[in-house]
């Protein structure tokens, strides 16, 4: 389902794919049975290609997951988190146009370089 840019996140690798990584990371926590999430998939692989080298994109099965999920308090699917420095710093909710995300993207990676 996913593209070759897009991760895949697990409770296992959360912690060094995404909260030790030296790049911003996008997470996109979704489910198979999760019609907005399929909706958004095509989003993700395309800011993935997008921000490659610049982005660490990818995506946690909240069904094969649930520690993480829940300790950040994920309530509704899909929900996007962008991290930089290991802390969340900005939350998406719902479907989502890839112009939006992309500029948070582009504010993390801004960030990053200065």
């Amino acid at each position: 389902m996913a593209g070759m840019n897009v991760k895949e996140f697990t409770d296992a690798n959360f912690d060094a794919e995404v909260l030790k990584s030296d790049q911003p990371v996008l997470v996109d926590f979704w489910a198979e049975w999760c019609g907005p999430c399929k909706a958004l998939g095509p989003t993700i692989d395309n800011l993935a290609n997008k921000f490659a080298g610049r982005v660490k994109i990818g995506k946690m099965d909240i069904d094969s997951n649930r520690g993480i999920p829940a300790s950040f308090q994920i309530m509704a699917i899909p929900t996007v988190l962008v991290f930089k420095g290991g802390k969340v710093v900005k939350k998406f909710q719902g479907l989502t146009s890839e112009s939006v995300i992309a500029s948070s993207l582009e504010a993390a990676t801004q960030a990053v370089a200065t």
